[in-house]
């Protein structure tokens, strides 16, 4: 899958996350931003890492404010974000790449 252009997913309520996705420059760039980044960073990071490998991803710019999302929260609106993006809004792959 590819993002062909920017998008967000989510909200900044609490126990939420919002994503943003746009074109990347040849690699995966993240950026988070997160009051639990010291306790949880390394998690969040992984749950995003693994959400793109699935969608198979590996040329994005992803920004993630967290306000306390758990891991679905976050694989959600990776998800949500990506396929904003790639303008696939029907026909979701439920079961498949989304899990």
């Amino acid at each position: 899958m590819e993002i062909t252009r920017p998008a967000i997913a989510g909200t900044l309520e609490s126990s939420d996350c919002q994503v943003t996705v746009e074109p990347g420059v040849g690699k995966i760039e993240f950026y988070l931003e997160s009051a639990v980044i010291h306790q949880y960073g390394n998690q969040i990071k992984t749950v995003v890492m693994d959400t793109l490998k699935r969608l198979e991803i590996d040329n994005v710019k992803l920004t993630m404010v967290d306000k306390g999302a758990l891991d679905c929260t976050i694989k959600a609106r990776v998800e949500g974000a990506v396929f904003r993006s790639a303008c696939q809004l029907e026909q979701l792959p439920w079961g498949g790449a989304i899990q």
